[in-house]
């Protein structure tokens, strides 16, 4: 079955260093949470690209490790970005970022379309597991990327 992760967030300050910050594989480490024991494996280009393929390695439950390859599939430049799960977890994972000038800012809005696999018992572990490991995965990004770009004081 299908579902989906839906997003957004203001992100204060200056658009292309928002973008520049967000287009730069290896600043996913810095968005990731902890408990999921993410790295990237191997050499990166340090700006993304379409046809890009990263590896990562994350810990999903204690004591065991999972292999997730993604593929960058779709590049527009200040605009937005498309990873897509090529090995990893799930049976499909679609990722689209994208990135809205707002007055101040960007508006960043994520849009995850996933199917766990398994059947029925895939929905079942989206509920009792799944939705809440996403939202917390989601939720620390949000509360990372506040702190990353704060808001601006008003000038005085």
């Amino acid at each position: 079955m299908i579902f989906h992760l839906h997003r957004e967030q203001f992100v204060p300050g200056d658009p292309a260093a928002i973008w520049e910050f967000f287009s730069t594989p290896r600043n996913l480490d810095l968005l990731t949470s902890p408990h999921l024991r993410f790295r990237i494996v191997g050499d990166v280009a340090p700006r993304m690209y379409a046809g890009q393929i990263i590896e990562y390695r994350l810990g999903i439950v204690p004591g065991v490790w999972t292999r997730w390859l993604t593929e960058i599939t779709h590049v527009r430049e200040g605009e937005f970005f498309v990873d897509e799960q090529r090995v990893g977890p799930y049976r499909i994972w679609h990722h689209e970022h994208h990135f809205t000038p707002a007055p101040g800012g960007l508006r960043m809005t994520d849009h995850v379309t996933y199917d766990p696999g398994w059947g029925p018992l895939g929905t079942i572990a989206r509920a009792v597991w799944i939705r809440r490991k996403l939202d917390a995965i989601f939720d620390f990004r949000a509360g990372r990327t506040t702190t990353l770009f704060p808001p601006r004081s008003p000038a005085w």
